[in-house]
């Protein structure tokens, strides 16, 4: 099982990923599209990151926006899985 980041490493994260907010056990990034479809494309390459990693993020899709959360479940909070899945959502969020 993963072991969960104490809040200063979590903080140190955020502080280098300004684009993710801290919500309680969770670490969230709202992604804005010009259209509905181009957030679909996004959401399906995100399943595929997902998959990869074995982790999957919660996903709300409103329309020109995509809201993503991450948590490990099994461990509380926040993990490292959480962090390097951020940053390949990240990394895929640039290059729509």
């Amino acid at each position: 099982m993963a072991r969960k980041l104490n809040d200063e490493s979590i903080a140190d994260w955020l502080e280098r990923h300004p684009e993710w907010t801290r919500d309680g056990d969770m670490i969230r990034k709202t992604v804005q599209f010009e259209k509905f479809r181009d957030s679909i494309v996004f959401v399906n390459r995100l399943a595929t990151l997902a998959d990869d990693a074995e982790h999957h993020p919660d996903i709300d899709i409103r329309y020109d926006k995509v809201i993503v959360g991450l948590t490990t479940h099994d461990a509380g909070g926040l993990t490292e899985k959480d962090t390097k899945l951020a940053e390949k959502i990240d990394h895929a969020s640039r290059t729509r």
